[in-house]
């Protein structure tokens, strides 16, 4: 990414927590015109914005991810939520981190994300990029769900489960490991599919790679069932919708100060070897 003169500001985006929010008032009391608090309301962002520091978990951060869409603006996680991957550092930290982030002394990685695209007969019924994952769940009391999937148009198999869950390598740590799919390192251009609860042993997680084309119909599925993208949004399917999944080509920018920071937060988060916080 390349800085400009114009890149004056840090955005802070918050969760809905009070610690968070005393450190963001904290934040603009201190430095003042240096930073600006945002929110989902915001017609646009502003154009002077170095990064975007993200106060919370990972869902808050999903929600920022969504909210920077299409630009080119990286994200700086501090963790505030019980769990997180999406974090790098933690508000302890946050006076060295910000020092660091005003200097331009920091490293940006690329997060691939998907575009998932959903069809009632010729009708788009949503069009969105995700940075972790979609979901299709059945209801709590409903039969089991069965997912047709076509990969590059040639059919692959049908699941049977409870749902199915497409990951980004980012998202293989939130709903996909719940559901025993496989750790991926966030540089492995690739797609996972995890079916939920499957009926049958033989239907297992697969990674595949991240050029391929996704399909998924719904086959004499029931009609309480539901598409989650990032956890941020859901919709109703009828049976009959069709899913299309694809690499998008807007990636999220996430900002790092060491190279090997994402296996820090792993064996952090997953308490590998006494990882410590």
């Amino acid at each position: 990414m390349t800085h400009t003169s114009r890149q004056t500001r840090i955005g802070i985006f918050v969760k809905h927590q009070d610690d968070a929010w005393d450190t963001a008032h904290a934040l603009v009391r201190r430095l003042k015109d240096r930073v600006v608090i945002l929110n989902n309301s915001l017609p646009s962002l502003p154009e002077d914005l170095i990064c975007i520091l993200v106060l919370g978990g990972d869902g808050t951060f999903l929600s920022a991810a969504r909210l920077v869409g299409t630009k080119n603006i990286p994200l700086l996680g501090v963790k505030f939520g019980e769990v997180g991957f999406l974090a790098i550092t933690l508000e302890d930290h946050l006076e060295e981190v910000l020092e660091k982030v005003f200097n331009k002394q920091y490293q940006i990685h690329e997060r691939a994300r998907l575009n998932i695209r959903m069809m009632r007969k010729d009708a788009v019924l949503a069009d969105v990029d995700v940075l972790n994952d979609m979901v299709i769940n059945k209801s709590a009391l409903s039969r089991l769900a069965s997912c047709a999937v076509y990969l590059d148009h040639v059919y692959l198999t049908t699941f049977r489960a409870d749902g199915l869950i497409v990951a980004t390598p980012t998202g293989s740590t939130a709903y996909s490991l719940a559901a025993g799919g496989p750790v991926v390192h966030p540089a492995v251009p690739s797609i996972i599919l995890t079916p939920i609860c499957p009926f049958t042993l033989t239907n297992r997680p697969l990674i595949i790679p991240d050029t391929t084309a996704i399909e998924i119909r719904l086959e004499d599925s029931p009609e309480d069932i539901v598409l989650t993208l990032d956890g941020q949004e859901g919709f109703n399917m009828d049976p009959k919708d069709r899913i299309f999944v694809s690499k998008s080509p807007h990636a999220v920018q996430m900002i790092s100060f060491e190279p090997d920071s994402y296996y820090k937060v792993l064996k952090t988060r997953l308490h590998w070897s006494g990882g410590r916080s």
